[in-house]
């Protein structure tokens, strides 16, 4: 998913995605340990959409203390 269409989903489901998005991580390197994964290109895609979904919450967070500033 794009960062643009993260933006609008609420912040509950971003953080349900991002532990998905965790638990996926966890399994894929399991399954690299044993020697069973067959597409280690999707470890990359995983690490990616994880760095996409903290970036979102954390603009939530740095504007929602901005707007506490104000």
């Amino acid at each position: 998913m794009k960062a643009r269409e993260l933006r609008d989903l609420s912040s509950e489901e971003l953080r349900r995605r991002l532990d998905d998005a965790y638990q996926e991580l966890f399994n894929l390197r399991f399954q690299w340990a044993q020697g069973q994964l067959k597409n280690h290109a999707r470890m990359t895609q995983v690490k990616r959409e994880i760095a996409r979904l903290k970036t979102v919450l954390r603009e939530r967070e740095l504007q929602a203390e901005r707007g506490q500033e104000a």
